[in-house]
């Protein structure tokens, strides 16, 4: 009798919340609050940290401050546009008008929020913004 084969299959990486915000106070309390509902964070204090140590292999969704030297939030949702990268983005700013949210809406945002932001609010985009991630890769697997 042979021995039943085995099918291994590549392990599955928990969704991971990318927040990049220029305020360190900022991402300390976020973080703090995703790591309290039992997410992976990996904060980021500049858009061009961000690009140099991002995976796009890796699940999850990203939390974007608008308003930051260097490269602001919504250029750097057009690079990893332009760069084929479709990661689910939630804005989080004190700055926004309605054209400006319109606008990253338009370009595939899940969610453009203003600062302070309530909790609840926060964590029920990043949910939604996790489950478009998630249909979005089990798309493109089927294809």
């Amino acid at each position: 009798m042979k021995p039943h084969a085995t099918c291994h299959l590549p392990p599955i990486s928990p969704p991971t919340v990318f927040v990049v915000d220029d305020d360190p106070a900022v991402l300390k309390s976020l973080s703090r609050l995703l790591r309290s509902e039992g997410l992976i964070v990996a904060a980021f204090s500049s858009a061009r940290e961000f690009l140099e140590l991002f995976d796009p292999n890796l699940p999850g969704c990203l939390i974007l401050d608008v308003a930051m030297p260097e490269m602001n939030g919504l250029e750097l949702q057009q690079v990893l546009s332009a760069g084929g990268q479709e990661l689910a983005v939630v804005f989080l700013t004190g700055h926004g008008e309605i054209p400006m949210s319109m606008g990253a809406i338009k370009d595939g945002a899940v969610d453009f929020l203003n600062k302070p932001v309530n909790d609840v609010d926060l964590l029920n985009a990043v949910h939604t913004a996790i489950e478009r991630d998630r249909l979005r890769r089990q798309k493109d697997k089927n294809l």
